[in-house]
């Protein structure tokens, strides 16, 4: 049951931070048209965060007693565990510290500029359409309406990113140097998608989750279609990060927790 909710936090949390991310380009977008667009995804992802918050703690609020005490870090969080209080959608992810996330690094990667973006998002796109195509067929039923319900969402993120890969490559020589460097520095965080923590294994054995294994050709090649298209290539050295799904992160993921639930840890307890 531990690993059971330890991974749903695996998916809410990437969920939640490229939400954030992505959410950070409001009102600062190249266009108009753009800036609406990057925002309704910022939503989008924010959207399946929640569903999959609400589903952890479900999870979490169905462990024993005893098992319950131990599972976070997080003063404020544990102190709420030890009131004997459930757990609600909020709490996971404002009351959560870093060294609880379990978002994979590339999610986290700060915006820089629109091509940084871009790259970012079109790596995680491909890697998501596919991996909640997958997503459908979990024994976990909640976890295959989610994946159902957001695949619409996905599949126009996608041809979103890569519409713009394609611009930015074979565009001026200025967008196709910027894009080109962007995925060369993206790359060494894309590795991470594809490994298997030990809460992700026991459910791939469960039939819960999904083998990252089964969808990594795939991924590949449609990666590498869309970059030929737009007259790009990937890097030679395969050397990538990791530490995301085993609640290692980068610096900047406190960062963004400390501007995602300032409200709530400036003032506890408070509702609308």
């Amino acid at each position: 049951m531990v690993d059971h909710l330890y991974y749903t936090l695996q998916l809410a949390d990437n969920a939640l931070v490229i939400g954030h991310r992505l959410g950070e380009w409001c009102g600062h977008g190249p266009v108009l048209e753009q800036d609406i667009a990057i925002t309704n995804m910022a939503l989008d992802h924010i959207g399946q965060a929640r569903s999959l918050y609400q589903h952890a703690a479900k999870l979490f609020n169905e462990l024993p007693q005893d098992e319950k005490a131990n599972q976070f870090q997080s003063v404020a969080l544990s102190l709420k565990i030890s009131n004997g209080d459930a757990l609600e959608e909020d709490d996971l992810p404002y009351l959560r510290d870093v060294w609880d996330y379990r978002n994979v690094l590339l999610t986290e990667q700060p915006n820089g500029h629109w091509g940084n973006t871009i790259a970012r998002s079109f790596f995680y796109d491909i890697f998501q359409q596919l991996y909640y195509t997958e997503l459908q067929k979990s024994s976990d039923e909640q976890l295959a309406a989610i994946a159902e319900k957001s695949l619409k969402e996905v599949a126009y993120h996608v041809r979103w990113s890569s519409e713009w890969v394609i611009r930015l490559g074979d565009g001026t020589a200025e967008s196709k140097k910027k894009i080109q460097t962007a995925i060369n520095d993206i790359w060494s965080y894309t590795g991470e998608l594809f490994n298997v923590s030990e809460a992700e294994q026991a459910m791939i054995d469960k039939g819960i989750a999904v083998d990252t294994a089964s969808i990594k050709d795939k991924w590949l090649q449609r990666v590498n279609e869309i970059l030929n298209e737009a007259t790009l290539t990937l890097p030679e050295d395969n050397w990538m990060h990791e530490g995301g799904k085993n609640t290692q992160h980068s610096e900047h993921l406190g960062y963004i927790l400390a501007e995602l639930q300032y409200v709530q840890r400036a003032y506890p307890n408070m509702e609308w």
